[in-house]
């Protein structure tokens, strides 16, 4: 890219170590992140904490995935119903943060202790709030909440932004949708779509559709991606601390997308 360099970021859940690496790595990058940067993992405050510090700096925009949209909300109706007092709010409140505890936030409650709604923890409160759905990445390096006119790279964390039977809302459907829910097309400007939420055993190119999502969490590897708008990007693999022969269980489908592998140095085996 012409302008500055544009790094994605795929699911870390709680991988601090590897977020901290690849900020070593790529010293002068903005940071795109794909969402799911919480719970799974061991490290969920710790990851906020340092994405949050790279946004305050400037230096990082942050999407949502499906895991913060779960956390989202119980909390959300916990907050209306603080307003309203109508306890079909607080029941509605308590169902979502179940619904989060059981796809993953209970790592979380290992972190933060008590980990309630009427105990939620601002960071993860401050955090919700500026996370984005779907952005552009112009050839400039700027991130663009709209498409742009100029050709552009979309990112979003699960797929494209589309009307979907079960997700009528598109940018609902952005969150969740699997590479076989598709065909997802693209705008004729967007030259290919970059996403996580998917786990697969390499980067994966999909048609012009990338997936980028190692399951960091429990493999250890994250692919990060530096953008190209004018051709496919570079995909490092940073390699730490895991089990990454668990990669061999994710979806197979696609072509492999070239990348190349990084060990890291050996770290604590708490990560």
């Amino acid at each position: 890219m012409s302008g500055r360099t544009v790094v994605v970021l795929p699911d870390l859940h709680g991988r601090a170590d590897l977020l901290r690496a690849a900020v070593h790595r790529y010293p002068e990058a903005h940071f795109l992140g794909l969402g799911d940067a919480i719970d799974r993992g061991p490290r969920s405050l710790e990851t906020v904490q340092l994405l949050m510090d790279l946004h305050a700096e400037g230096r990082a925009t942050l999407l949502m995935g499906n895991h913060e949209r779960m956390m989202q909300e119980g909390l959300r109706w916990y907050r209306q119903y603080q307003s309203t007092r109508d306890m079909t709010d607080y029941r509605r409140g308590m169902e979502g943060f179940q619904w989060w505890m059981r796809a993953g936030g209970e790592t979380v409650r290992r972190e933060v202790s008590p980990l309630t709604l009427e105990a939620f923890p601002p960071l993860l409160e401050a955090y919700l709030a500026v996370l984005r759905r779907v952005v552009y990445v112009t050839d400039d390096g700027q991130i663009h909440d709209d498409l742009p006119t100029a050709p552009s790279v979309l990112v979003s964390h699960a797929s494209p932004p589309v009307q979907h039977p079960r997700h009528p809302n598109p940018l609902s459907a952005a969150l969740w949708l699997r590479p076989f829910e598709g065909p997802f097309p693209l705008p004729e400007s967007v030259i290919y779509s970059v996403h996580g939420h998917t786990p697969v055993p390499i980067p994966t190119r999909l048609g012009r559709h990338l997936y980028v999502d190692l399951g960091a969490y429990e493999t250890g590897r994250l692919a990060v991606t530096e953008l190209n708008v004018q051709a496919l990007p570079k995909v490092t693999v940073l390699c730490g601390p895991g089990r990454p022969e668990l990669g061999g269980r994710y979806s197979r489908f696609g072509e492999p997308l070239a990348a190349q592998a990084e060990q890291l140095p050996i770290s604590s085996p708490r990560f």
